[in-house]
């Protein structure tokens, strides 16, 4: 089944946008809550900071943020792998062979 693209009105840092897009309405308040949230924040830290450099921020940031996750993806997948492999391994260890004695 396909998602149909909609549009959601969103108002943020004082600015509506029009976002169209596949996501849920849920999601895009989300979105826009803690878009509006974190630029909030910037304006506590640094008051003169343009909404242009408050944008760029937070797209630094949250694209930093989606490299660590992928990296950390990366890193369980390839744990998995390994443990995968290893219990594998270990299961088809061929056994020393016995020498029988004719006692």
């Amino acid at each position: 089944m396909t998602e149909q693209t909609h549009r959601f009105k969103a108002v943020i840092a004082g600015k509506p946008y029009t976002i169209v897009g596949q996501a849920t309405d849920d999601h895009m308040r989300a979105v826009t809550t803690l878009l509006n949230e974190q630029f909030k924040q910037l304006k506590q830290v640094s008051p003169d900071i343009s909404k242009e450099d408050a944008a760029v921020l937070m797209a630094f940031n949250a694209i930093s943020d989606q490299l660590k996750m992928a990296a950390a993806v990366d890193a369980a997948a390839t744990a998995a792998t390994a443990a995968t492999a290893a219990t594998s391994t270990s299961a088809e260890q061929p056994q020393a062979p016995t020498k029988e004695t004719g006692e």
